[in-house]
């Protein structure tokens, strides 16, 4: 098994994620540093990430998680602050899939198949994500149309989008947007790009999955027909 796979399969993070792990001198082999991505895994091998020897799950787990906001996207933190793969109840290792920023909460994925996890992340895959926005002053609607046809956000002009004015409160705006892309802190880039900083921002679906009802900092198992459908989708 190539040695990506493996630390997918291990649950760490995707195999993406894990060449650069292997590049950054973090995984180890019998020992020694590894130094070849294309390393293939053999019986008796003994691998190491950060020091912590790994070995494949022996069951795939999924979760559907309500990110708190103050919670970090990742597996580790060099600053100690808490992180999403501590709310999942289970002893298997899982990681997220995607990011969302320190102070956004919402709907994050969690598990610790790998192949989902790359196909899901890959930039040829492009799903639907809805975000409510609480934003900074009065948003028009002219301004709504110049997001939903596409903005400059720093050498990047956004894809088509939908956006829905909710309500104007006193010094705020609350409103739902759709974008299929995941550029860094995109969303936010986009109503900074119109004058309306960010207040507050949660993800509430991707693609056929809702956060409904589920608790902040509360997360649950994906069904397995929820299972199924993003399988399909990434086919």
């Amino acid at each position: 098994m190539r040695i990506n796979q493996y630390i997918a399969a291990a649950g760490i993070t995707s195999r993406r994620k894990a060449d650069e792990l292997i590049e950054d001198g973090r995984v180890k082999v019998n020992g020694g540093v590894l130094t070849s991505p294309g390393y293939h895994v053999e019986e008796g091998d003994i691998v190491e990430v950060d020091g912590v020897r790994i070995e494949p799950a022996d069951r795939k787990v999924y979760y559907l998680l309500n990110k708190p906001a103050g919670y970090v996207t990742s597996t580790a933190d060099k600053e100690g602050r808490p992180l999403v793969t501590e709310l999942v109840p289970d002893s298997v290792r899982v990681f997220p899939v995607g990011r969302l920023d320190l102070n956004t909460t919402g709907l994050l994925i969690l598990t610790n198949d790998g192949d989902l996890a790359n196909a899901l992340m890959h930039p040829s895959k492009e799903f639907n994500k809805r975000y409510l926005v609480r934003a900074q002053g009065i948003v028009t609607i002219k301004e709504a149309r110049q997001l939903e046809k596409g903005i400059d956000i720093g050498g990047f002009v956004t894809s088509p989008a939908e956006v829905h004015l909710i309500r104007h409160d006193r010094n705020s705006t609350v409103a739902e947007i759709v974008i299929h892309e995941g550029k860094n802190r995109q969303v936010r880039r986009m109503f900074k790009a119109i004058g309306h900083p960010v207040l507050e921002l949660c993800r509430t679906g991707l693609g056929s999955l809702e956060i409904g009802r589920l608790a902040v900092g509360q997360c649950r198992k994906l069904s397995p027909a929820e299972i199924s459908a993003l399988k399909s989708a990434v086919k």
